[in-house]
């Protein structure tokens, strides 16, 4: 029977997904950057969260996996004492980023805040075949209490958050989250750094429009930005910008090869330029990263 192209991004990523996720669940605990006084950045398993400390109380952009929940307060109560947890702000709807919306929320006096298309996800049964994995609906409590269908502005511990929707780029509900104040972007996984990154084509992403969400993020930054990515470590506009130019390099390579006539195998087994070598070290390998350029490109 021949493959689809999910089938085979399936098998691709059910190669490469066990090393480095095992790798990676061994960690139990959280690295801790400070940004400012009042501005933190957690890096545990999942993706990057960022903690906003201050008079008004805490406030958490995304907050990893279900199982690190307990480690996670720990570490939430180390960094803020008593202070109340007033807001938990989701990038987008992924496990890595909101398994902890429940836990954090128990009392239910937590507001969470997501694009529209994140509440429609986290509260229905999602499918994601790249990894063969049925993700059930979450119960009330786990849920965006408050969301927005393309932009709001929340003004909390003395600093102006503004949450950007960028539409059909790493899923369908991205939020990228500009700090006024201390000149910060958190890109949620508009940004993999420095990695291929995982498009989520089965809840509405696409790696071209991910490419045009970035050049648009960029152009609202400036060079003295930090910017937190998803995961991996923090950089500047300088690494973003580099991020980019591999994300609009690849494309081309990859668009020029399939306007030739080139099927998807045949540009996985050509592969790229050597010179992107380098963005080589996440989870998502080469081929798997040509896989979803070349079923975006339309």
């Amino acid at each position: 029977m021949k493959n689809t192209p999910s089938a085979f991004l399936t098998i691709l990523l059910l190669i490469y997904i066990p090393v480095s996720h095992s790798d990676h669940h061994a960690q139990s605990s959280f690295k801790v950057n400070n940004i400012s006084e009042d501005l933190l950045v957690l890096q545990g398993r999942g993706g990057n969260i960022a903690l906003s400390r201050g008079q008004d109380g805490i406030l958490v952009i995304d907050n990893d996996y279900a199982d690190l929940g307990k480690a996670l307060k720990q570490q939430i109560e180390t960094l803020a004492g008593d202070s109340t947890l007033k807001f938990i702000l989701n990038t987008h709807w992924h496990g890595d980023h909101t398994g902890n919306n429940e836990s954090l929320n128990q009392t239910g006096n937590v507001t969470i805040v997501a694009h529209d298309n994140v509440r429609k996800r986290l509260s229905t049964r999602q499918e994601m075949p790249a990894f063969n994995r049925v993700v059930e609906a979450h119960p009330r409590s786990a849920l965006p209490t408050i969301t927005f269908p393309n932009s709001m502005t929340l003004h909390f511990n003395n600093e102006t958050l503004t949450l950007q929707h960028y539409s059909n780029g790493h899923t369908d509900g991205d939020s990228v989250i500009f700090f006024e104040k201390n000149n910060v972007v958190h890109m949620g996984d508009h940004m993999f750094y420095p990695m291929f990154p995982f498009v989520d084509m089965a809840s509405g992403g696409n790696a071209v429009s991910y490419a045009k969400n970035v050049g648009k993020v960029l152009a609202a930054i400036d060079s003295n930005t930090t910017v937190i990515p998803g995961h991996g470590p923090l950089t500047n506009k300088q690494g973003l910008m580099d991020f980019h130019n591999m994300l609009l390099s690849t494309i081309a390579e990859v668009k020029a090869m399939k306007t030739a006539g080139s099927t998807m195998k045949e540009i996985q087994s050509k592969g790229l330029n050597k010179k992107w070598a380098k963005w080589n070290g996440g989870f998502i390998k080469e081929p798997v990263w040509i896989s979803f350029i070349y079923n975006s490109l339309k």
